[in-house]
């Protein structure tokens, strides 16, 4: 039985980021992936079933975090992913896929008829590394996680692009809003700070 993993929700719109890290994928490896989400998502709605696929690139069978982002006509349809890397990458592509299209509790499920206006993006995540300081983030290149006890919250990287925030700001939203922390709590000694990148990449335009 496969491991259940506990899916994270964010919502961010198609920009690019400044991420230029050490796990980028290939032109192919990207088409690829999103050809695997769009069979996922289109084969799940339109027939209920999840498609077969053998993985024969190593890369893809890596542990990996990923996001699955659909857009419908250029609004937000559904985001859900996974930030550790707890199955193959290829597998939690599938899953946040299926995720992304009937799990977002923010969203109804899409529908069929709605799968010619749906274009995907994704998110494929670097390892996490613990931060000293809330200083060493690189707003628009870092991903940003903020933990203490049980409560943590994530903003991906597109988050601090979209919203234009100052790196003070960008925290106080983080812990408040999605950590359900005090605003300072990411100047606190108690709260741990991770980082890390992505590479993002979708249907429309360029690879971002």
């Amino acid at each position: 039985m496969r491991k259940k993993v506990k899916p994270n929700y964010s919502a961010f719109r198609r920009l690019k980021t400044k991420n230029k890290g050490d796990y980028m994928l290939s032109q192919e490896q990207k088409r690829e992936l999103l050809k695997l989400a769009r069979n996922t998502v289109e084969e799940f709605v339109t027939r209920g079933i999840i498609p077969r696929y053998e993985a024969v690139d190593p890369l893809f069978k890596e542990k990996r975090g990923a996001f699955v982002t659909l857009h419908n006509k250029g609004k937000l349809r559904g985001c859900i992913g996974i930030i550790e890397g707890v199955q193959e990458l290829f597998k939690t592509i599938i899953e946040m896929s299926i995720a992304s299209a009937t799990g977002d509790p923010r969203f109804g499920p899409v529908t069929a008829g709605e799968i010619k206006d749906i274009d995907i993006e994704i998110s494929v995540l670097s390892l996490k590394k613990r931060a000293g300081s809330y200083t060493e983030i690189e707003l628009g290149k870092h991903g940003v996680i903020v933990k203490r006890g049980s409560r943590s919250g994530v903003f991906l990287p597109q988050v601090a692009l979209e919203t234009g925030w100052s790196l003070e700001v960008f925290m106080e939203n983080l812990c408040e809003s999605k950590a359900g922390l005090p605003k300072t709590a990411y100047k606190d000694r108690d709260t741990e700070i991770y980082v890390f990148d992505a590479d993002v990449f979708g249907e429309r335009g360029e690879f971002l």
